[in-house]
């Protein structure tokens, strides 16, 4: 494009307007794929020197041009993302996102953006988990995921009704909202105390902690605790080491309650529970540094952040 040519430019500012009104779908439907804000944003970033570079007259379809081209290439790093996780230090977690601060970053349906259901969506092939995405997350009409898939319809609705089953089998049904944040706040004062009874009593019997250091931090767990009594204990363990000096600050993860940890202005841990009517179900530590700072957690400016206290 000549730097005085109006009419390029003009078009350019077209390109740019229909996609940054289509952005936060296209970031929901990347991360949702890959469970990296980092990697969703680098897809996103993609798809839009991509779309500079297409011609634009021919495409009838902004958006469905653009979802095509970041499903495909999130499907693409999805693949080898699924080998460098066989490889990851200790149990891998899905990087949260900060919804309070950005709530665009829910796109649509927020059900689906819930940490609990990222995991099980990790366990799905690419494609399947593509094809649960856009149908359950974004509502596509079956035949438009066929053509994005470059798969027939019969087919994909085979692979929505599969992931589904496996969704429905492995999850079980969520507390409201404010049982949700009355759990975690009941674990908080138990967790500091090292009160081992009263963990206990919250946990499921089949409870799991799953703690994501990336295998640069002392305190994460390199293979997940499970069970209501080994997961109580292994809290109450660590509490004297772990909570003196710290302080908490209480955001949204994904749409749900969550906690940063911190000591100091650093940011140790985000804490998030998936809780049920069996109790709480699991215990998912994000401590590790790289996710926690490529996520955008921030510690300036929140409710609670200087006393710990829960916001209203």
């Amino acid at each position: 494009m000549h730097p005085e040519d109006p009419q390029a430019a003009n078009a350019l500012d077209q390109a740019a307007s229909s996609f940054n009104g289509l952005r936060p779908r296209l970031f929901g439907i990347a991360y949702r794929l890959l469970g990296s804000s980092a990697e969703a944003e680098d897809i996103v970033q993609e798809v839009w020197v991509r779309w500079q570079s297409t011609d634009r007259t021919v495409v009838m379809d902004p958006a469905a041009f653009l979802a095509t081209t970041t499903t495909r290439l999130a499907i693409n790093v999805a693949q080898s993302a699924r080998k460098r996780r066989e490889t990851y230090i200790g149990p891998w977690l899905p990087d949260p996102v900060d919804t309070g601060a950005d709530p665009e970053a829910r796109a649509e349906r927020g059900e689906e953006l819930e940490l609990a259901v990222l995991l099980l969506l990790e366990k799905l092939p690419p494609t399947e988990r593509a094809a649960y995405v856009l149908r359950e997350s974004f509502d596509y009409p079956y035949g438009q995921i066929a053509t994005i898939l470059q798969l027939s319809e019969a087919n994909t609705r085979q692979l929505v009704s599969r992931a589904r089953k496996h969704i429905a089998t492995e999850r079980r049904t969520p507390v409201s909202s404010s049982a949700h944040r009355r759990l975690l706040k009941a674990f908080l004062a138990a967790a500091q105390k090292g009160d081992f009874a009263a963990l206990e009593e919250l946990f499921a019997a089949d409870v799991v902690s799953y703690s994501d250091g990336g295998g640069a931090v002392r305190d994460a767990a390199r293979i997940p605790v499970a069970g209501r009594t080994r997961v109580a204990r292994f809290v109450a363990a660590f509490s004297s080491r772990f909570w003196p000096g710290t302080a908490i600050t209480w955001v949204e993860a994904n749409g749900q309650p969550g906690v940063l940890i911190s000591q100091g202005e650093t940011i140790v841990a985000l804490l998030t529970i998936s809780a049920s009517a069996q109790g709480i179900d699991q215990l998912m530590w994000m401590m590790n540094p790289g996710k926690l700072s490529g996520s955008h957690w921030r510690l300036q400016g929140r409710a609670g952040a200087a006393s710990g206290s829960e916001p209203d």
